[in-house]
């Protein structure tokens, strides 16, 4: 193990919800890779919370309160403290009977790349134990603890590539199941259910073509997305999904979803709005089955196109069923082909026929997906966007090699 990894030995647990890891990891070590998102939470809310539209900052009596009694000799906290990461920052190697080791390290982005970095501070993200994470650190954020004994082991829960929607549901869960929650914070959970979000409808439009047999991306959108070495299948995340659905929908998700737990109308889109989210009076009215659809038909004429390379899960340098060639087509979807094939009629469902026309020029064959042609990365997707809006040829690529 090199010094800018965390190595843990962890148990796989399977729940309806998916897979997730249990490990026990010294305090001191938790608190490097968790740090900042609980620093801010004594002023500022975490994400999930903004998601929610709930207000639960860190108190700070009741993590001076944590703090003397970690000191005592007996001393204990036998419940789990609940981290979601980015399947980005995490690599499991299996060993047996559920058992593996879980690297997790800083992720670094590729410069032509619109994600971000991911530094040490951020990798965890906390759903649950905040409060007993907190209780280790002094007022520089810096790990303080003392004990004649050694270490303080945690008993940690690990959730991978969860997204906001997920992670909202695990944190719901979990505080509704505590007798000690506010009472107007149970109230805001329990609304929660039954309140629409852009990232709620992105999930469950995952959730739907992933679970239809028919759907061209059945059984390819993992919930919870872990980065396996050795393995050349490689199914799209959830977290990926909804992050390129959501452009379709909204502008600021968070306003939008606060608007909405507010009882508060959503404004229909004007023509030059839906140019840029072409998908958001179907949101806003309601119709996730036709986004579905949508996305049904566009991913089938895809699969049509280059039949050999979308049903090749196995080798690894295959471009077409990765994330980023998933990226690339959503891409061309809603900046390029959506638009003119609806012209001003946003909403209407074209046919598998209708997209396939903007794939029948494309000079690309199932034989031409190979790494050689699309380097891994950004890169491979920058070119992928470019080959499918016809703004160069493969035979660009082969001769700039």
């Amino acid at each position: 193990m090199n010094s800018d990894e965390l190595q843990l030995s962890v148990l796989r647990v399977r729940q309806p919800i998916g897979d997730f890891f249990i490990t026990s990891i010294p305090a001191k070590q938790l608190v490097k890779i968790s740090y900042s998102d609980v620093r801010r939470l004594v002023s500022e809310q975490r994400d999930v919370e903004q998601y929610l539209g709930i207000q639960r900052p860190v108190s700070p009596k009741r993590i001076n309160d944590i703090r003397k009694y970690i000191q005592g000799s007996d001393a204990t906290f036998p419940t789990a403290i609940i981290v979601a990461v980015d399947e980005k920052c995490a690599s499991l190697v299996e060993q047996n009977s559920g058992v593996g080791l879980l690297t997790l390290k800083p992720y670094q982005a590729e410069e032509d790349s619109d994600e971000e970095d991911i530094p040490w501070a951020k990798i965890a993200k906390v759903l649950d134990g905040q409060h007993r994470i907190a209780a280790f650190m002094d007022e520089n954020d810096s790990f303080n603890y003392s004990f004649e004994k050694g270490e303080f082991d945690l008993n940690l829960s690990i959730f991978i590539g969860a997204d906001i929607s997920e992670q909202a549901n695990i944190f719901a869960t979990v505080n509704l199941a505590q007798t000690k929650v506010n009472k107007s914070l149970v109230y805001d959970l329990t609304e929660l259910a039954k309140t629409r979000s852009p990232q709620k409808t992105c999930h469950n439009v995952a959730v739907m073509l992933d679970g239809e047999p028919s759907s061209p991306l059945y059984q390819r959108i993992k919930r919870l997305g872990i980065a396996t070495p050795g393995r050349g299948k490689e199914p799209l995340t959830q977290a990926g999904f909804v992050e390129s659905l959501l452009r379709f929908i909204s502008a600021d998700p968070v306003t939008d979803r606060n608007n909405l737990l507010d009882e508060k109308k959503l404004s229909k889109a004007t023509v030059e709005e839906l140019k840029k989210q072409p998908f958001r009076n179907l949101f806003i009215e309601e119709k996730d089955l036709d986004i579905a659809e949508i996305l049904y038909n566009y991913f089938t004429a895809v699969k049509e196109k280059w039949p050999k390379s979308w049903h090749d899960l196995e080798t690894s340098g295959n471009l077409l069923p990765k994330s980023n060639a998933f990226k690339a087509l959503m891409k061309y979807l809603k900046d390029d082909v959506y638009c003119k094939i609806v012209k001003d009629d946003f909403g209407e469902i074209p046919s598998v026929k209708e997209f396939s026309k903007h794939f029948d020029n494309v000079p690309l064959k199932d034989s031409d997906f190979t790494t050689k042609n699309f380097v891994p990365g950004s890169g491979g997707q920058s070119t992928f966007l470019k080959i499918l809006r016809r703004e160069i040829e493969l035979e660009d690529i082969i001769e700039s090699e």
